[in-house]
């Protein structure tokens, strides 16, 4: 039987990216999205308390988060809305986790610095916490909007009458590199509140100049829902024998280096969780560890089967 299946749509949760400088209405815009989406509405502020600066918009409800902007309070906080029964959470900013005070990149500067390592062995601590931070994101079951600041930088140009002015313009993103890749659709705001689009798999707003509003949420939200229903998702914690029998599979299968074997097993478990610790695993991981092991217990057999002359 194939691994394959035959394509099709499927509704899907919102993976919504919005960048720009600041002062150019990301939480606005957010909130205007998610208005038009619909539900309950959930608002994730690492920015001194501007969660509540719009409630006059609409009903939603904030938590806002303090430095060190540790990865963990997002994933936390995303893991709260879930079992909250929100079903919109917007992250307000998602740059924080990377560039704020207590973010990776200060943890970073930390572990070279106390452990006299050099930049690059560093990373290999701070990946599979971004890694995980992006899985929660990702797997949640929620429709999420993640607002990213865009570094800023100031140009001359020339106005509608012909005279030079100083502009403030967004260059780049406040984030880990690639961090577009793993959203749906990303919109990129001007200091005119204009939306340009970087990416977008939904194909609804390709060559489009526009504002955002509700009427933005509610394209994306029926796009969102055609086709037919995606398959369920377990978050279900894992039950701790669960964890345990699938560790000790693990060492067994590196059991040729015993010395090594509690290592090669952490790392080839790290692979297939995205960097999550068993404290954080589900059923699903469960499932996709089994799978993992299955899939290098046949490999192994294979290789030990008498070659064909």
């Amino acid at each position: 039987m194939s691994i394959f299946r035959k394509a099709e749509r499927r509704k899907a949760k919102l993976r919504l990216a919005i960048t720009g400088p600041a002062g150019s209405g990301k939480s606005y815009g957010a909130l205007l999205v998610a208005f038009g989406i619909g539900g309950k509405i959930a608002l994730l502020d690492t920015e001194n308390g501007s969660g509540d600066l719009y409630s006059s918009l609409g009903a939603y409800d904030v938590c806002s988060i303090n430095a060190p902007f540790t990865v963990q309070k997002y994933i936390d906080a995303i893991k709260d809305a879930e079992n909250s029964g929100y079903d919109v959470l917007i992250l307000d900013s998602i740059s924080a986790e990377w560039a704020g005070t207590g973010g990776l990149l200060n943890l970073h500067t930390q572990i070279t610095s106390a452990n006299r390592a050099n930049s690059y062995a560093a990373w290999g601590q701070i990946t599979p916490k971004h890694n995980a931070f992006i899985d929660a994101i990702i797997s949640s079951n929620l429709h999420i909007i993640a607002t990213i600041r865009s570094k800023t930088e100031y140009a001359q140009v020339q106005n509608e009458r012909g005279k030079t002015e100083i502009k403030k313009m967004g260059l780049g993103l406040v984030q880990r590199d690639g961090i577009d890749y793993e959203f749906t659709t990303v919109f990129d705001l001007s200091m005119e509140h204009t939306v340009t689009v970087s990416k977008d798999r939904t194909s609804l707003f390709d060559g489009q100049v526009f504002t955002l509003s509700e009427d933005t949420g509610r394209a994306l939200k029926e796009w969102l829902d055609t086709g037919i229903d995606a398959p369920i998702v377990n978050n279900t914690p894992a039950a701790p024998a669960d964890k345990r029998r699938v560790y000790e599979a693990y060492v067994r299968l590196f059991s040729d280096t015993p010395n090594d074997a509690p290592r090669l097993a952490q790392e080839a478990i790290m692979s297939v969780t995205n960097g999550r610790g068993s404290k954080d695993w589900t059923v699903d991981d469960i499932k996709s560890l089994e799978a993992d092991l299955t899939r290098r217990s046949n490999k192994a057999v294979a290789e030990e089967l008498p070659k064909a002359v």
